[in-house]
């Protein structure tokens, strides 16, 4: 894989669909009925994502299935189901087979390369990474454990991400509100080139805004495709700012405020 180079003017080809994977369904005969994580309503026989844009949003309550789906993704395409891409080997046992085995996966043009990021798992890679000996070279040439958590997903981010498909599990965890607008600015411009494809799973209404992404919102085990202002995330951020102390009346009223029972 190559350094991306994040200076160049993207180019925004206007061939539609996804550049590399563009269905996730599964094998009927492969799905555990009552065993998790089948049990979860999103991941039984009905599942189909279509993939038709190289940026794909994931969103929904936590335990809506999201971030399962993307480690049983990870697994099916070959990467530590904990995080990382082919070449790792530091979480033996990992989740996500069994879904991961059930998976039926479509092409247009399939690709061996990228990476699957985990926000709670990344300090783990970095000490595998360590341990290993690695020269940090293919990652910006300094050790993650010597910067900050945002630091080190941006350099994660701007050197290991070019060609090929990417998972990023909540990738917004570790960066502030002007990191993740930096973040926004390295993902389009890898998804104008079409060179790279991203399935995310996120809360954050900065990133949903990316020009040309689909989002789709998990609601009663469903998959909805929505734009970004019809998704919880932004309706609830632009109703708390611009009037946080409604919320505040609601969320810190006293146990014996005469109007609680109205």
């Amino acid at each position: 894989m190559h350094m991306a180079k994040t200076s160049k003017t993207p180019v925004v080809h206007q061939t539609p669909g996804s550049p590399f994977l563009n269905r996730i369904s599964l094998h009927s005969d492969r799905v555990q009925p009552g065993v998790h994580p089948f049990t979860i309503p999103l991941l039984n026989q009905k599942l189909d994502l279509k993939l038709t844009t190289p940026v794909t949003f994931l969103v929904g309550e936590n335990g809506s299935g999201k971030s399962t789906l993307l480690e049983a993704l990870a697994w099916a395409l070959g990467f530590n189901a904990q995080g990382g891409n082919k070449d790792n080997s530091y979480a033996e046992g990992a989740d996500g087979h069994a879904l991961g085995r059930a998976l039926a996966l479509s092409w247009r043009q399939k690709v061996t390369d990228g990476f699957f990021l985990r926000a709670e798992t990344f300090f783990n890679f970095a000490t595998y990474l360590e341990e290993v000996g690695s020269s940090f070279r293919a990652y910006g040439g300094k050790s993650f454990h010597e910067q900050s958590h945002g630091e080190g997903f941006l350099a994660l981010f701007e050197n290991r991400m070019e060609d090929g498909v990417y998972l990023l599990d909540e990738p917004e965890a570790a960066l502030s509100p002007g990191r993740q607008l930096t973040f926004l600015s390295i993902l389009y411009q890898l998804a104008s080139m079409k060179v790279a494809q991203f399935v995310i799973a996120t809360h954050s209404p900065i990133l949903l805004t990316l020009p040309g992404a689909t989002i789709f919102s998990i609601e009663e085990g469903q998959l909805r495709e929505v734009g970004y202002r019809e998704t919880e995330h932004y309706k609830l951020t632009r109703d708390f700012l611009n009037a946080p102390e409604r919320f505040h009346r609601a969320l810190f009223r006293a146990e014996n405020d005469p109007d609680e029972g109205e």
